[in-house]
């Protein structure tokens, strides 16, 4: 629950864009009403009140003050005697309490001050196919693609043309929609028995690669996994030196190479080593690469032909990360990935630096490849495994989680 408060806090840029498009397309024709604030689902007007169980009696019960006397029929009492009785026939009767009226609402201070039954105005608006049209650019400017923004829509006016609805009542079926859609493909990185497993990441230049590698190696060791790493990028000192400090971090060997040293041959002895020291998981960074780089891309292929030679079930795992700020070239990128290195899953970093989170949904649609973790920031706990729920409600900015 920590980590989506702060995947709902740091996905604002999305969550407002549709926040604010869905409250310009209600509003634009739509009709104000005054509805009940905070109605109680239990009580109505023709269900009787439940009377509330009373609290169980204290140690220490708050001692109830007897009854006042008539001062003028009874002596005055000394401090070591215990008060008269007062006479029945000249006393002033004690003063009862009512109990309350039973009006079937119980209002109280907190009630009173959140202004509990008091009426308040909501705008809704006739679903048609103006206010379908609307919604159907929003989530396409939110990255979602046409092709799943017009199944969404689809899906949330199945049953509801000519109903009035709010911007709270779309953003339901929104969040809804959208969690149905990605349940299928939240799966986290599967473990396998075998030793080492091979966990091949991948993607283009500035994807996240190189911290997504760090934070998994430390989030596995901490899992009580022997993890090693090959600094495939052999072409970049920063990134190499990115990994040795996560592996310090970790607790994880990080095995290197000569800058400029070609990477398959660092895997294949990556790949030896993790063999005699009995390793659980080797993960392999490689290079960034554009997909539209046929020389890279060959690049990489070799590094799969290479470690096929020690392994040919190798590598179990191949992890495209994917840079949510840029939009639907996402798409293209994992369309390319597969074709070189088979990509088994996805993870999606940055998620906090754009206002086009729909792409996600976009990708689960149109491949239905597992997506294992997502990524909001660049601390070890801003990446964690999916969720389709927190995702959908943090991104349409619900606020009931």
């Amino acid at each position: 629950m920590a980590f989506f408060k702060k995947l709902k806090d740091k996905l604002f840029k999305s969550s407002s864009k549709l926040e604010e498009g869905l409250d310009a397309i209600v509003e634009d024709g739509g009709i104000a009403e005054v509805v009940a604030d905070h109605p109680d689902p239990v009580r109505s007007s023709s269900t009787p009140q439940e009377i509330p169980p009373q609290p169980e009696p204290s140690a220490h019960p708050i001692p109830v003050p007897e009854p006042i006397p008539n001062p003028a029929t009874v002596p005055p009492s000394k401090p070591d005697r215990a008060p008269l009785a007062p006479d029945p026939a000249s006393s002033v009767p004690p003063l009862e309490v009512s109990p309350p009226e039973q009006t079937g609402r119980s209002e109280g201070l907190l009630g009173r001050l959140l202004g509990r039954g008091e009426g308040r105005t909501v705008v809704r608006r006739t679903l048609d196919d103006d206010m379908l049209e609307q919604l159907e650019e929003l989530l396409i400017s939110a990255d979602m693609g046409v092709d799943t923004a017009l199944r969404v829509t689809a899906n949330m006016a199945e049953g509801r043309i000519g109903k009035k609805l709010s911007t709270v009542e779309i953003k339901s079926l929104l969040s809804s929609e959208i969690a149905r859609i990605m349940e299928p493909v939240a799966r986290p990185m599967p473990i396998y028995s075998k030793r080492p497993q091979v966990v091949l990441v991948v993607g283009v230049n500035g994807s996240g690669k190189t911290t997504t590698i760090g934070k998994l190696a430390s989030q596995f060791k901490a899992a009580g996994k022997s993890v090693v790493i090959a600094a495939g990028d052999t072409f970049r000192a920063a990134a190499v030196e990115q990994l040795q400090v996560w592996g310090d971090r970790a607790g994880v060997p990080v095995l290197t190479a000569p800058e400029g040293s070609d990477p398959a041959s660092l895997a294949f002895d990556a790949m030896t080593k993790a063999q005699e020291d009995g390793a659980d998981l080797l993960m392999i960074d490689t290079a960034g690469r554009l997909q539209n780089r046929a020389d890279l891309m060959e690049e990489l292929a070799k590094i799969v032909r290479v470690i096929r030679k020690k392994d040919e079930t190798a590598p179990h795992n191949t992890l495209l990360v994917l840079d949510a700020t840029t939009g639907q070239n996402a798409l293209s990128q994992v369309e390319t990935f597969r074709k070189i290195s088979d990509v088994s899953g996805l993870v999606m970093t940055k998620l906090d630096g754009t206002a086009k989170g729909g792409v996600l949904v976009a990708l689960a649609d149109k491949f239905g490849l597992p997506i294992h973790a997502i990524g909001v920031g660049e601390q070890i706990d801003d990446l964690a495994p999916f969720d389709p729920d927190d995702f959908a409600a943090a991104l349409t900015g619900q606020e009931t989680r």
